[in-house]
């Protein structure tokens, strides 16, 4: 990237501080749901925490080296993070299971909706207000819109019922217990089920420009 004005870093600080809190909010609440449901593995690892610390230390290129290397090089935001869970509570209770994979994209929708909500609020009270020279939004428009997209981005994603992402796992919520093993032994143990990402993040970008207009429609 070869615009790195003033703006364009303080956009890149506000967009890697709402990803490194959105992304930690999205794994503490898989450790919360996991802790709930009977599984402490990830909670044991101080993840169930809005701690970025431990979630750093666990994925620290998905969370650090990677997210800034693509804003330097391309101007956007990607990463990833990850909350360990023991694989034999996941077999003796695949629908707990579903729900705490579920229970990170819901965070994501959830911050959204703040988000969303806030920028309503500051539009119908005046709060926010333009740069009387340059026009700019105000910091905190420019903080909560990118709340906003980041976390539909990241909550529409990790919905797809492919692995590694939270949908594969969610989609068990609509299978039987008998099912879900058959799954279990085909997501866990078949080398090839990860390269269902590949045909997921193809579809993906057919049809979240879809996803994004209707929600700011919606919003906005």
């Amino acid at each position: 990237m070869n615009d790195l004005s003033p703006e364009k870093l303080l956009l890149g600080f506000i967009s890697y501080m709402v990803f490194l809190f959105s992304t930690t909010c999205h794994e503490a609440a898989h450790a919360f749901a996991a802790k709930l449901g009977g599984d402490n593995t990830a909670a044991l690892g101080g993840q169930a925490s809005l701690n970025p610390i431990p979630h750093i230390s666990r994925s620290p290129m998905g969370m650090v080296v990677v997210p800034l290397l693509a804003f330097f090089t391309t101007g956007g935001m990607i990463g990833w993070a990850s909350a360990p869970f023991d694989p034999l509570w996941e077999r003796r209770h695949p629908r707990r299971s579903a729900w705490m994979a579920l229970a990170g994209p819901a965070t994501n929708f959830t911050l959204m909706l703040i988000a969303a909500a806030a920028l309503r609020a500051g539009s119908f009270f005046d709060w926010f207000h333009r740069d009387a020279v340059t026009g700019a939004h105000s910091i905190a428009t420019v903080i909560l819109f990118t709340l906003f997209s980041l976390n539909l981005l990241l909550g529409t994603f990790n919905l797809l019922p492919v692995p590694p992402l939270d949908g594969s796992t969610g989609i068990m919520l609509f299978m039987g217990e008998k099912q879900s093993q058959s799954y279990l032994d085909w997501l866990r143990e078949n080398p090839y089920a990860q390269a269902g990402l590949l045909v997921g993040l193809v579809v993906f970008y057919q049809i979240y420009p879809h996803v994004e207009n209707f929600a700011f429609r919606l919003f906005f």
